[in-house]
């Protein structure tokens, strides 16, 4: 299967497709940070740019069989202004159609935000759906969930799916529903937290870890995240995950421009999510060495590792970019490149949250593509 990814982002598509034996003919992407990702991971794969751009596209009709992209969401999210197709970002979703109908794949994937269902009354998505219709596609869609595909956070996202020609509409269902939830038939109910896929602490490797909502900011059920956006970790606007803190456990910290870190005698270890013991008298040591003879420091941005705190019974810290990584579904580190002629062990955590907080979630773009090409199968 010959694909197109357009607002690319980090390529969740390429990530989750690549098992199935699937190929990236272009990207379309502009934004720096990602280009770079796209630069360094595909080296071979050309980045056509700007979608706005595509007419000027080497790519011909009948040369790709499916279309994918998720057109930048800020003018249909709730947090937004709410302008829909009226923002020139929402317009980019008629721009999408526009290629798809001058290089005519026959299945097309679009993904965006729950928003994008309400906004302007439902007319846009409308809109959108309805240029489908004329240009030939039949069509569904289905809201789904990221944390029911084996990640633990809480990412619905609205999934289009179309097919080109007669029956369409029937291969797109088949694609998003399943024959139990077609006939109505859903499953019993659940209590609160059963049987989920995974939990917070296979992303982060914590022994001791529990998402309690003591922060305003902190929402839903315990050890799963809450959605990720592109300014996870970035700013006022990012999430952090309190933990519960047994009596003699803590997590650690992260600065805004680093990872955790723990303290043991003089030395300051670089770490990913290890627990830190305190002792009586406020002494920390890694867990399972011998206990420090040195006060415990708390990293924190303004103050670097110079101020001792006394521990509390809650403790606030960052995910790092590559839990975030791990929250999408992506390897570990696939955001960590060579960054402004800066070696890879020196590239900055800003962008690559945000492109974390941009992306698809991996495993939900596995699911589709397979049942795409079970669909394929069958003819």
């Amino acid at each position: 299967m010959r694909f197109l990814s357009v607002c690319s982002g980090m390529e969740a598509a390429s990530v989750a497709w690549e098992p199935l034996g699937w190929k990236a003919v272009g990207f379309s992407e502009i934004e720096p940070f990602p280009c770079a990702i796209l630069a360094h991971r595909f080296p071979t794969t050309p980045n056509y740019g700007s979608l706005l751009t595509h007419h000027e596209w080497p790519v011909e009709p009948g040369s790709i069989d499916l279309l994918v992209g998720g057109t930048p969401c800020q003018s249909f999210s709730v947090a937004g202004l709410r302008k829909g197709m009226a923002d020139p970002r929402g317009n980019l979703a008629l721009v999408f159609l526009g290629l798809a109908d001058r290089v005519k794949p026959r299945w097309i994937v679009w993904e965006n935000v729950p928003g994008v269902l309400s906004s302007n009354g439902g007319r846009d998505f409308g809109s959108f759906l309805g240029a489908l219709g004329q240009l030939g596609y039949g069509v569904a869609y289905r809201v789904l969930d990221a944390q029911n595909f084996g990640v633990p956070q809480r990412r619905r996202r609205v999934f289009v799916v179309a097919c080109l020609g007669p029956g369409g509409w029937e291969a797109a269902a088949k694609v998003l529903f399943e024959p139990e939830s077609l006939r109505w038939d859903s499953s019993t109910s659940r209590k609160k937290g059963e049987n989920n896929p995974r939990n917070v602490k296979n992303c982060v490797g914590l022994s001791i870890y529990e998402n309690r909502p003591t922060d305003s900011r902190i929402t839903g059920p315990h050890l799963i995240a809450p959605t990720m956006t592109s300014r996870f970790g970035t700013g006022g606007g990012n999430v952090p995950f309190v933990h519960h803190i047994a009596p003699s456990n803590v997590a650690p910290t992260v600065t805004s421009s680093g990872p955790p870190y723990s303290r043991t005698g003089n030395e300051r270890v670089e770490t990913e999510a290890l627990a830190i013991t305190f002792q009586p008298g406020n002494l920390c040591r890694q867990a399972g060495a011998e206990p420090s003879t040195t006060t415990t420091t708390t990293l924190k941005a303004s103050s670097g590792d110079q101020m001792p705190h006394v521990a509390q019974s809650m403790s606030v810290r960052r995910l790092t970019p590559r839990e975030c990584e791990r929250l999408q579904g992506f390897p570990d580190d696939w955001s960590l490149i060579p960054w402004k002629g800066k070696p890879v062990d020196q590239c900055p955590d800003g962008p690559r949250y945000k492109a974390c907080g941009n992306s698809m979630a991996v495993p939900v773009m596995r699911w589709i593509g397979t049942r795409i090409a079970a669909q394929k199968l069958s003819k």
